[in-house]
């Protein structure tokens, strides 16, 4: 098991070894970097810089300050609002990018309506371009602070209560006591949050190219696609590369640094709670936790709903089955492959935990921090030399006369999507082989049960559950990933996100809404799924 799951972290970690090797080899790089240098390469990571800053303060202040007010204190719709403040996680950035532009454009609802009820005129008052850099972090800030309430949220209602009640009782005001001893406290969760926003950002495609903002994922799209400079791109990938390393090393630190209390646990089962509100701060906080959940979420699906009952949407969903049927095949494959790997790689943690099959499990589950663009081009370097050779060799041998047999085919497409979310199935399948007694895989062993068979007749089927969970998330993962999926489709595969994302593109918003409906209906379960764990 320890082979395979080295077999595993080779093939997962080939885009990371081919961007690193093009990064540091090849003729001619110390000019084509100069030349980056002095023309794209600034903007690009001044650009990057700027939305991950952008996004993730709007993400880290709505997130931290609805985590402490749903853990720390009680107001009328606390419950629901609990779970309501995820929902915006389910809509895809791309889709918020799209809808919001089409809200707040001149001629969206929100100026129309305001030029009616003031009586202005087109020029007599100014409204903030949403299409801009400052649009595209607020987009992602408010569509991804989930991610930082649902560790804030944990953590407040965790961490010990003592030192908080002795703040207060020795005359601490509510907010010291919270600036002081609560968010302290919490700091490693709130930024082990904010490392995964900005993860996020970073391999955010969608929102830029909507925007038209140059960011790194944007630059490696034009340079391999629109350019055909498949150097420079590879270039690129390998400076995003070393801002996926640096946050992929902060996420494992803030980890490292978490801790829950059992002093917390039980001193807050009781529904008292740690700060009394007065009746207009529990105006403020229904006010402060419904806000995000009105525009992140509430705001684009009913504008989505209210257009996908136009006659124009269902009269442009005449070819909605081709589209579902190649995002349905594309996702329940990229499953498939995930549940095989993942599976294998449990099992090789449960009878292994030496330090060389822990570091091929990290290697392996290392995909989901790479943006799917840089994903796309680390893979498609060698994977191109490897299919050239190959088909010199038939065509030598063989007698082969077609083209190249694997570039442009959808198992390159299942292949990057696999490396991509085997992070969310091993996670999945590795939670429900925790649960599993060890004893059972002795007994199986004592018996002369070879390792292969005791996979499939005992942990196979008491794993059935986790296997299930994870099929679907990465099912829906899959459904929703745009940046790969563009640069590795072949020509003849539609998926639901390239069709949302070539008719938004075309300012077809309406003819996208029902697609764009069905990708934010399926992006319900992960977040359920999400606010479960989180409550836990």
């Amino acid at each position: 098991m320890t082979i395979a799951a080295w077999v595993l972290a080779v093939l997962a970690g080939l885009p990371i070894a081919a961007i690193a090797w093009a990064a540091l080899t090849g003729s001619g790089d110390g000019e084509r970097l100069s030349a980056l240098a002095g023309s794209v390469l600034p903007t690009y990571i001044a650009n990057t810089a700027l939305m991950m800053l952008g996004a993730g303060a709007i993400a880290g202040t709505i997130g931290t300050g609805c985590g402490w007010l749903v853990a720390a204190t009680r107001f009328p719709g606390r419950r629901v609002l609990g779970w309501a403040l995820v929902l915006p996680l389910a809509l895809p950035a791309y889709l918020a990018a799209y809808i919001y532009a089409a809200l707040l454009d001149f001629s969206g609802p929100v100026q129309t309506g305001l030029r009616r009820i003031a009586g202005w005129g087109a020029d007599d008052y100014w409204f903030p371009d949403i299409r801009s850099l400052g649009g595209g972090a607020l987009v992602l800030g408010l569509v991804l602070y989930p991610y930082v309430y649902l560790l804030a949220r944990t953590a407040f209602a965790t961490q010990s209560v003592t030192q908080f009640r002795a703040a207060r009782s020795l005359g601490a005001a509510p907010s010291r006591a919270f600036w002081k001893v609560a968010l302290p406290a919490a700091r490693p969760a709130i930024a082990g949050g904010l490392a995964l926003v900005l993860m996020e950002v970073l391999a955010d495609f969608g929102v830029a190219e909507y925007f038209a903002v140059p960011t790194f994922s944007t630059g490696i799209f034009r340079s391999w696609l629109a350019m055909g400079d498949k150097a420079s791109a590879l270039k690129l990938a390998g400076v995003m590369l070393v801002f996926v390393i640096a946050l992929v090393a902060w996420e494992a630190r803030t980890r490292a640094g978490r801790s829950d209390s059992r002093d917390g646990l039980a001193a807050r089962r009781d529904e008292e709670p740690l700060v009394h509100l007065s009746r207009g701060g529990t105006a403020l906080a229904l006010a402060a936790c419904a806000l995000p959940v009105l525009i992140g979420f509430v705001a684009p699906a009913g504008y989505l709903v209210s257009l996908a009952m136009t006659g124009e949407a269902q009269g442009g969903a005449g070819d909605l089955a081709t589209y579902l049927r190649g995002s349905l095949w594309l996702g329940t494959a990229a499953a498939a492959v995930c549940l095989a790997a993942a599976l294998v790689l449990a099992f090789a943690r449960a009878r292994s935990q030496s330090a060389v099959t822990n570091g091929a499990i990290r290697l392996a589950t290392l995909g989901y921090a790479l943006p799917g663009a840089l994903l796309a081009v680390g893979l498609l370097a060698p994977l191109g030399a490897f299919d050239r050779a190959l088909t010199d060799f038939a065509r030598g041998n063989l007698g082969w006369s077609g083209g190249l047999l694997l570039t442009g085919t959808s198992a390159v497409l299942v292949y990057a999507l696999a490396v991509r979310f085997m992070t969310v199935a091993y996670n999945t399948v590795g939670g429900g082989l925790s649960r599993i007694p060890p004893g059972l895989d002795a007994a199986a062993r004592s018996l002369g049960a070879k390792p292969s068979r005791v996979l499939a007749r005992i942990y196979a089927p008491l794993l059935a559950p986790s296997l299930g969970g994870a099929a679907a998330l990465v099912f829906i993962d899959t459904l929703r990933e745009l940046p790969a999926t563009l640069i590795l489709r072949p020509f003849n595969l539609e998926t639901l996100a390239t069709r949302t994302y070539r008719l938004a593109g075309d300012e077809r918003l309406v003819e996208a809404a029902i697609p764009a409906l069905i990708l934010l209906a399926a992006g319900l379960l992960p977040v359920l799924v999400l606010n479960r764990l989180g409550k836990r």
